[in-house]
């Protein structure tokens, strides 16, 4: 019918083992629950699987519609270098050469959206009782990067083979109906996660189990406030993540302390302060060390930080 498309494959058990198998159908069990509903309920900002199929040398392929290439992690580089240089990404706007806070102001409003739209999809995945549990930059595609194009961008969330189910029957198990054996398999390390934190019983795993994708929410707030804002060669991911829980001990105030006396992250800082410190505020809550205190991916869309109200 005309329509584009993007392939992503597994490899075979030969070369990757039955891990491989398990992670793609996962994947695409994952997908096919969270698309089981009527269009116009489906959320904007999940990537859409189309299906998939097996190879002759025993490879899993899944079918995915083209809705962009480029992702959270591409854009935060091509701005980084942007800013650097004090220029839009993408086409410039006539007036961006005599204000050169134009182009910062719209990557503002781009990377506000972009949240705002993993942001969503993780809420919709979490109201179905689904966690992400491999939220990042990467996981996030864009169908458009020129910031000036702002209105057209439809951030989605991909790369759900390591989805875990948190309805009741899978956090409290059924005698009648059989466990989702791919899903159990790849939870095994986020439930030992959750008893070290003292999550014993069902409602505290699931609670701990969406505590966690937010965490890893505000790894990506974090991440998508500093990277394309910073001087290119000051800062990276792994080095950002080690600053907020190494080096401060995810204490946001002593962090923004610290980035504030470094001219190069001048731009970063700027972000999260707008609104009377919005961002660093929604940064704490969504980071804080006990995960019983972290907010819903709702209230994260709720946050002024996150509605806009401060730009």
């Amino acid at each position: 019918m005309g329509t584009r498309v993007i392939f992503k494959a597994y490899p075979g058990r030969l070369t990757g083992g039955v891990e491989a198998d398990v992670m793609a159908a996962n994947e695409l069990a994952t997908h096919a629950f969270l698309q089981d509903v009527p269009e116009e309920e489906m959320c904007p900002n999940l990537q859409i699987l189309l299906g998939g199929f097996q190879t002759s040398t025993g490879e899993q392929w899944l079918v995915f519609r083209d809705d962009g290439k480029s992702t959270a992690a591409n854009y935060a580089t091509i701005a980084r270098e942007a800013t650097t240089e004090g220029r839009a990404v993408g086409e410039w706007e006539f007036w961006d050469r005599f204000n050169r806070d134009l182009p910062i102001k719209r990557r503002q409003v781009f990377i506000i959206k972009l949240l705002r739209g993993a942001f969503n999809g993780l809420s919709y995945m979490h109201t179905h009782n689904r966690l992400h549990q491999s939220l990042g930059p990467a996981s996030v595609v864009l169908n458009i990067i020129e910031e000036r194009d702002v209105g057209y961008l439809v951030p989605r969330l991909r790369d759900l083979a390591f989805a875990v189910d948190i309805s009741d029957r899978a956090i409290f198990g059924s005698r009648d109906l059989p466990l989702d054996t791919a899903s159990e398999a790849l939870s095994e390390g986020l439930w030992r996660r959750a008893a070290k934190s003292g999550a014993s019983t069902p409602l505290e795993r699931k609670a701990f189990g969406i505590a966690d994708d937010i965490y890893a929410a505000g790894l990506l707030l974090a991440y998508m406030a500093f990277i394309p804002f910073c001087e290119a060669g000051s800062i990276d991911g792994p080095s950002l993540q080690r600053l907020l829980e190494s080096t401060f001990q995810l204490d946001m105030e002593a962090v923004r302390e610290y980035c504030k006396a470094d001219d190069r992250w001048t731009e970063g800082v700027n972000f999260l302060d707008l609104g009377d410190g919005a961002g660093w505020e929604l940064l704490q809550a969504m980071l804080n060390p006990n995960y019983r205190l972290r907010p819903t991916a709702k209230a994260v869309l709720d946050h002024r930080f996150m509605t806009g109200a401060v730009l």
